[in-house]
């Protein structure tokens, strides 16, 4: 009911005066020798002299509010539009943990990697239901085999849909290429498991992010992506159970 009554309201108009005050009305109406117009404080068509109207100031206002209102409402229409637009988007997005994409009105997944902690005692393949393998105090280097990715994209803005397997951490990380391998995150290792847990530390580039249904993000770089290796990532800090969905950016 406010909404109706601020819509109702902003509909009036000010009728000016010369002599400096005002009528409130619905409408009015020009004629040779007076303004007839319609009263919203007596709800009623009246009659002035039109020698006592201040026309000029009466028409420049309602220039300036009906743009403003035109302006409003092209913000709403597009606003609706890229709303429905949205949702018609997250309709073609499986309910399946994973990253995906929308190119050209076809929804593509972003194959799922396999990591290696790499050590000084070795490598040892990264499982999401294993626990933290077992590692001497120092560090260590998470890793993805070959220097490149299998998916390129030429967009360094490109935006991805995250559905999350459970509450986690998330983000998009940028990758180290290090001669046949691709450095996810150094770790470092606590002197003793008893000591606590291992600290991750993913180069981390800033996103932007809106939660479009439950569990179910949209994300992209805040800022153009510099061309290189990188991966949307799902994880909790210090627990070794990195998810790895790795692509390149290259330019065009």
């Amino acid at each position: 009911m406010l909404v109706l009554a601020l819509a109702a309201w902003a509909a009036n108009l000010k009728l000016y005066l010369k002599d400096g005050g005002y009528h409130l009305v619905r409408e009015y109406q020009v004629q040779p020798d007076r303004v007839r117009f319609y009263s919203v404080e007596r709800s009623e068509w009246e009659e002035i002299p039109l020698e006592l109207v201040d026309l000029k100031r009466t028409e420049a206002e309602s220039a300036a509010r009906n743009a403003q209102l035109e302006k409003e409402a092209k913000a709403i229409s597009e606003e609706a539009k890229a709303q429905r637009d949205l949702e018609n988007e997250i309709r073609k997005i499986p309910q399946d943990p994973g990253v995906y994409w929308v190119d050209g009105g076809q929804t593509k997944t972003l194959k799922q990697g396999e990591s290696t902690v790499h050590t000084d005692k070795g490598r040892s393949i990264l499982r999401r239901l294993s626990p933290v393998p077992t590692a001497a105090p120092g560090t260590g280097t998470l890793e993805m085999n070959g220097a490149g990715s299998a998916t390129v994209f030429t967009n360094p803005g490109q935006e991805f849909y995250f559905q999350l397997a459970q509450v986690e951490d998330f983000g998009i990380a940028k990758l180290t290429v290090k001669g046949t391998v691709r450095i996810v995150e150094d770790i470092t290792f606590p002197p003793t498991p008893q000591a606590g847990d291992p600290e991750e530390m993913p180069t981390l580039v800033p996103i932007l992010q809106r939660e479009v249904a439950e569990g179910l993000y949209k994300i992209w770089p805040k800022d153009p992506l510099a061309p290189g290796e990188y991966a949307v990532i799902e994880y909790t800090p210090g627990k070794l159970n990195m998810q790895i969905w790795d692509f390149a950016v290259k330019a065009k």
